[in-house]
């Protein structure tokens, strides 16, 4: 009897420290392996305003009959999937009795090189070169960012992804891959913990063997079913989200690569309908704009060191995959869902005109994927950082036809540390042009009350509760949190299923930030200091958060709840250079 080959099982962190040993060099995309010092020079001039964005963003549709293999609630692992655990609560929630309305709704993608990606118009300095992306099964083409799911809530999901990528790889990032659906109240098993990487011939520490596909069981549930009944408490429903490589020590390659795409979830109130529920702007006029820094070399090849601990700060800004391009829109309102993908620049954008002497309001209805209580009416920017995501309604009906406005990033930032100052007139990054009325009336509105909260327990009630204190520090030229590095197999915290805690956040690294984001719950942020003086909670980060952006000696105290699922999940800052050079850590719901 012939004896299959074991599957490789290794910590990308090993991959690094070996690396790191052989090469300390920037890996570029070049086949040849040339090699950049870790001084870089600026990207190469870019040609704006050439590249165009499609009027509408297309949603992947569904497969009509799953494919062969059929889904099964353990790994199929005779079949090619990689050893997950088996899909939990799964019978329980899809089967017969269950709280979802029938099987779940089958999608299928595959991450894949494609090998002549655009970048910019200008062949002189940009030629077409390989990017990661993700091919629908019925979109052929991998693409960056990838394809948009649109998703309900009592409407499970199973979505199946191949790896196609190359297995010879060379240059940054590693064809293992991991997929992550931030912020999402998950299984364990198909939330993307950073050790469930997996590839046709190599595995992750954290499965059982390699594979060269995974199905997620996405429940598309509320928080709180357990609590509440039926599908959870609609208060905890979320709306913007996305999904990205999450593989152990490459996070940030792979994601610069292209691994990255988006998530939209509806329910009786965001109903994706402006005719319906609050009749928000939906359909051609609901638009993603996904928003990254890259930095390429002097052939206009997409470059990055994956390892300094540091990072590399990226000098172009890429929107929707393109550098500097043009979005033409109708009069009407419009709902961009902004998200900042990262690597590590943080961005405050605000609406300006052409001759860059006025900027434009606008209202915020959302943070972090989460509609906030009550809309922020004549905003005039909005700050990410990395991870975190702003919905907000322009109206541009106020504006006569061929009218240029410009997307626009004020804030400078000089190095990986943290952003600097606002600094007019900023760096645009996307233009808009105003070029037709809307072939129907505009229905859509922004209502005064948007989607409750959950009250917030009562001081007494919260001074009962268990707290935890987590310090993002450097260590030894790595980050480390409680002066620890993240460790796959071994959780830092156990919490008991169905209790509430109180995680406070410090950073006393002076001259550097943190978003840290926290997978499977969100939290209500409770207060906030600096140097033990406490400091106001912005407006907008006073509703449900995922990310919570810690500053220079800032303390940040958080309520968050543990609900409905057990097992392994990781918290980290989504800096993703920090993530990848260890300050990231397990946490366990028993």
């Amino acid at each position: 009897m012939e004896h299959k080959k074991q599957p490789s099982k290794v910590s990308r962190r090993a991959v690094l420290k070996a690396s790191l040993a052989a090469a300390p060099m920037v890996l570029t995309t070049h086949k040849a392996g040339a090699q950049v010092p870790v001084g870089l020079p600026p990207s190469p001039p870019t040609t704006p305003w050439v590249e165009e964005l499609p009027l509408q963003d297309t949603p992947l549709a569904p497969v009509a009959a799953p494919a062969n293999p059929y889904p099964t609630l353990a790994a199929n692992i005779a079949g090619g999937e990689c050893g997950r655990d088996p899909h939990q609560r799964y019978d329980e929630l899809c089967g017969p009795g269950g709280v979802a309305a029938g099987a779940p709704l089958f999608y299928e993608m595959a991450v894949k090189q494609n090998s002549s990606w655009r970048f910019n118009g200008d062949n002189a300095y940009y030629p077409p070169q390989p990017i990661w992306g993700f091919e629908g099964i019925n979109t052929p083409g991998a693409v960056s960012p990838g394809p948009t799911i649109h998703a309900r809530y009592g409407k499970p999901i199973i979505c199946r992804i191949h790896n196609g990528l190359p297995a010879l790889h060379t240059g940054f990032g590693s064809p293992e891959i991991n997929i992550h659906l931030h912020n999402m109240h998950t299984p364990s098993a198909s939330d993307g913990f950073p050790g469930d990487f997996y590839s046709g011939t190599v595995s992750g520490p954290t499965l059982s063997s390699r594979g060269s596909f995974r199905d997620h069981f996405y429940p598309n549930l509320y928080a709180g079913f357990d609590e509440f009944g039926g599908i959870g408490d609609p208060r905890e429903a979320l709306g913007s989200l996305f999904y990205h490589d999450h593989t152990e020590g490459v996070t940030a390659p792979n994601v610069l690569r292209g691994l990255v795409g988006r998530y939209n979830i509806f329910d009786d109130l965001d109903t994706g309908d402006e005719l319906t529920g609050l009749r928000l702007p939906s359909g051609p006029y609901d638009y993603p704009l996904t928003i990254s820094d890259r930095r390429f070399d002097v052939n206009g090849q997409l470059t990055f060191n994956q390892l300094d601990p540091e990072g590399v700060l990226g000098d172009k800004i890429v929107v929707n995959g393109k550098i500097e391009p043009v979005l033409r829109v109708a009069r009407r309102k419009y709902r961009f869902r902004l998200l900042n993908a990262g690597p590590t620049r943080y961005y405050e954008l605000v609406l300006q005109n052409r001759s860059a002497n006025a900027i434009y309001g606008f209202t915020n209805i959302a943070n972090d994927g989460n509609l906030l209580p009550n809309p922020l009416l004549h905003q005039y920017n909005v700050r990410m950082a990395p991870a975190e995501r702003a919905d907000i309604v322009i109206d541009f009906a106020k504006f006569p036809l061929g009218t240029e406005l410009y997307l626009v990033n004020t804030l400078t930032q000089t190095s990986t540390r943290r952003p600097d100052r606002v600094q007019a007139p900023g760096t645009r990054i996307l233009k808009l042009v105003v070029d037709r009325n809307p072939p129907e009336p505009d229905m859509s509105r922004v209502p005064s009350v948007l989607r409750p909260l959950r009250p917030l327990p009562s001081e007494a009630e919260l001074a009962t509760l268990p707290v935890r204190r987590f310090n993002f520090e450097r260590s030894g030229g790595m980050w480390a949190i409680n002066a620890r590095f993240f460790n796959v197999f071994t959780p830092d915290v156990t919490v008991p299923k169905g209790s509430a805690e109180i995680w406070e956040f410090f950073n006393a690294n002076d001259g550097w930030q943190h978003p840290i984001h926290m997978h499977f719950e969100e939290g209500r942020i409770l207060s906030k200091s600096v140097n033990g003086t406490a400091v106001p909670i912005p407006p907008n980060e006073r509703g449900r958060k995922d990310v919570f952006n810690v500053g220079e000696n800032m303390t940040v105290r958080v309520l968050f709840r543990f609900r409905d699922f057990t097992g392994k999940y990781p918290m980290h800052c989504h800096n993703l250079t920090h993530e990848d050079h260890s300050m990231m850590l397990r946490w366990d719901i028993v």
